[in-house]
């Protein structure tokens, strides 16, 4: 029963993907939906796009093993950069009526940040799409024992396929309809497994108390650690094109703001769930070698076959969700701010309809490097804990820079980018004592505040949009 379920789910996916397509005229589209998401569906993406698998199977491993100061990135993190979006960099960003992030970039910066901070975002998407190519093969094994390589390339084909031919339009409105699925499986299940751990109240006594402690010891190195756990997907998934095309997707400047509030406020409290189940799953489950295979055999061995339905109908709605999302996000950089400047340097010009097709063959290019990582890493949740990383310590500091300081310093932004990721990948490969993250953002800094002050007549001198 459940594989026929599995089925019915990836071909329903499939037929959305190409009623989604008839929406596609143009680029725009494809890219951006063509600026026409309402409350409910900018707030459904913005949830959907980020609650997937390393919030339901590596958040819920992490709290089974270290309680709640083992997943402040996420989703405390993840939640606090949604509302910083609303409050700070939603009206901004959505009144440049830009394509892109990296359109960002070259507009107060130039030409060269915008190449930098193209392949720094590219790049920082790999380990997230391959987050949810692991999780899906994990389920699908769990499932109906299929290999978990050949279960990886099966689900990745699906979702490749729905957001080749739908692009924003098949992702919003998937999206919609994964939302809706996660939210009532999760409860469902949460309602079900807490019952037969013995209810609310003993799951708690038997959950020992530093596992609810919020905040770090008087240290100050664990004080730092903590900041930079706050700061790694609260921060560092800002500048980032998944968060810019769902603000710019808003039908207008209110919804953008609105459903950053919205999607922040829903995404805590549903994500509360997976973490209540993973301190169910460590009574339950006490031996489980895999952490990441925790919530998935809890689920399989305590529940009847609809409650297995229910919820992994709703595991794989999120994860398909966040997969299709994070595939669209590079796809659209690499053909807007790399291929179209590398034909428009040799004098080929092209069309909407050639851009477009350009911009579907990026989905195929970032999914198969994607699919190469998934096949060779497997940790979940440190895969999109990377990925937001890169972002922070290469893209943050000239974003903030450039809208709220009002910057057009060409060299301090390149200076900002190469030193920041330079230093964050020094200190990770030397495993310092300090999170990576804390020297690569502190460099960041400072490499764009000198640079700045040594050469304050450099930049370009456009306007900055606020």
């Amino acid at each position: 029963m459940l594989l026929t379920f599995i089925l019915i789910y990836l071909v329903l996916t499939l037929l959305i993907g190409v009623y989604s397509s008839r929406f596609v005229k143009n680029s725009n589209d494809f890219i951006l939906a063509g600026r026409k998401l309402s409350l409910v569906m900018a707030t459904a993406t913005e949830f959907a796009t980020w609650f997937g698998s390393e919030t339901v199977l590596g958040a819920s491993s992490k709290m089974a093993d270290g309680g709640l100061m083992a997943v402040i990135e996420d989703p405390f993190g993840a939640s606090l950069c949604l509302i910083l979006v609303g409050l700070f960099f939603a009206r901004p960003l959505y009144r440049m009526q830009l394509l892109t992030f990296g359109d960002y970039y070259r507009v107060i910066f130039g030409k060269k940040a915008e190449f930098i901070a193209a392949v720094s975002l590219i790049v920082s998407y790999f380990g997230w799409i391959a987050a949810q190519m692991i999780a899906i093969g994990i389920v699908l094994n769990i499932l109906i024992g299929m290999n978990v390589t050949l279960a990886i390339i099966t689900a990745s084909a699906v979702v490749v396929f729905y957001t080749y031919i739908g692009g924003m339009w098949s992702v919003a409105i998937t999206d919609l309809i994964h939302m809706f699925f996660t939210i009532v499986g999760l409860i469902i299940a949460t309602f079900i497994i807490v019952n037969k751990a013995g209810g609310f109240h003993h799951i708690m006594e038997q959950t020992p108390p530093e596992y609810f402690q919020f905040l770090p010891h008087n240290s100050f190195h664990r004080w730092v650690v903590y900041i930079a756990a706050w700061t790694t997907v609260g921060l560092g998934s800002i500048p980032q094109q998944d968060v810019y095309q769902r603000v710019m997707s808003s039908r207008t400047e209110k919804i953008a703001v609105r459903s950053s509030y919205v999607s922040a406020l829903l995404y805590l409290t549903v994500a509360l769930l997976p973490l209540l189940l993973g301190l169910a799953a460590r009574i339950m489950v006490p031996n489980q070698s895999d952490s990441q295979l925790l919530l998935p055999n809890l689920i399989m061995q305590y529940t009847d076959t609809w409650v297995q339905i229910i919820f992994f109908g709703a595991l794989i709605s999120a994860i398909t969700s966040t997969a299709s999302g994070a595939l669209l996000a590079p796809s659209v950089i690499l053909s807007e701010n790399i291929l179209r400047p590398y034909f428009a340097k040799r004098n080929k010009r092209f069309s909407d309809k050639t851009f477009l097709l350009i911009t579907r063959f990026s989905v195929v290019i970032i999914a198969l490097i994607s699919l190469g990582l998934a096949l060779f890493r497997k940790d979940i949740y440190e895969l999109v804990s990377e990925a937001s990383q890169i972002s922070l310590v290469s893209l943050f500091v000239p974003l903030c820079a450039g809208l709220f300081v009002k910057s057009k310093n060409e060299w301090a932004a390149l200076a900002s980018m190469i030193v920041g990721m330079c230093v964050w990948f020094t200190a990770l490969r030397m495993e310092t004592d300090f999170p990576p993250i804390f020297f690569g953002l502190m460099a960041s800094f400072a490499a764009f505040a000198l640079t700045a002050i040594t050469f304050p007549k450099n930049g370009k001198q456009k306007e900055v949009y606020s």
